[in-house]
């Protein structure tokens, strides 16, 4: 609190009347307890923020659990994306064929790339999500209900499996990128694997004709 010391001294001024000297003196023991009950306050009012966690499906390392998982596949649901490092990112549909290199195609990170082909292909899961989404602004469910409903429609028996391989040029910036395209489609069903050698093979030969058919233009 304020306190407000006056101090009269004895000397007189010119006229004849007194100098009143005030001095004023604040104590601020008092702000220490509030500022305690205060921090306390926000302390347990308020939320700790939760780490945002993505979930990953690592290829196996035994190679009979790997083929009987990739036999459940059906080859219309399968999408494989390709890392080629910058924006560049290939990708084939199905079971892939090594004989014929045009089966491997070029797409970006942009919107009108590989997410419009993947919103495309997660179409009735990306609908049903956004439902949900409504529902759950309405109050109408809670956000355990949410999380719940939203699981069992990406794992559902129609949407697809991506398949994410990066090649030797890629950088964590474009696998990090790809998952979030996983996270924006809602793609539910995808996991990361080692590219393999048909994979490279493809990649160049399409690389390969691809500057061929530019000098030939030139």
């Amino acid at each position: 609190m304020a306190e407000l010391q006056t101090n009269e001294g004895g000397g007189k001024k010119k006229g004849g009347s007194k100098q009143k000297k005030i001095s004023v003196h604040v104590d601020f023991t008092p702000m220490v307890d509030m500022n305690m009950l205060l921090i306390t306050f926000f302390m347990l009012c308020t939320s700790l923020s939760t780490p945002q966690t993505m979930e990953i499906n690592m290829p196996s390392n035994d190679k009979k659990v790997t083929e009987e998982d990739q036999q459940k596949v059906k080859e219309s649901q399968a999408v494989t994306l390709l890392l080629a490092g910058g924006d560049s990112i290939f990708y084939y549909t199905g079971l892939p064929n090594y004989k014929d290199y045009t089966s491997l195609k070029l797409s970006s990170y942009k919107a009108d790339g590989i997410r419009a082909l993947l919103l495309k292909r997660n179409n009735d899961a990306v609908y049903k999500i956004n439902e949900l989404k409504q529902k759950k602004l309405q109050l109408k469910i809670t956000q355990a209900q949410f999380t719940k409903q939203a699981d069992e429609i990406k794992s559902g028996k129609n949407t697809p499996v991506v398949i994410i391989k990066a090649t030797d040029n890629a950088t964590y910036k474009n696998l990090i990128d790809a998952l979030d395209e996983m996270q924006i489609c809602n793609i539910g069903k995808y996991v990361i694997d080692t590219i393999s050698a048909g994979d490279k093979f493809l990649l160049k030969n399409l690389q390969t004709r691809g500057e061929l058919s530019r000098n030939v233009a030139n």
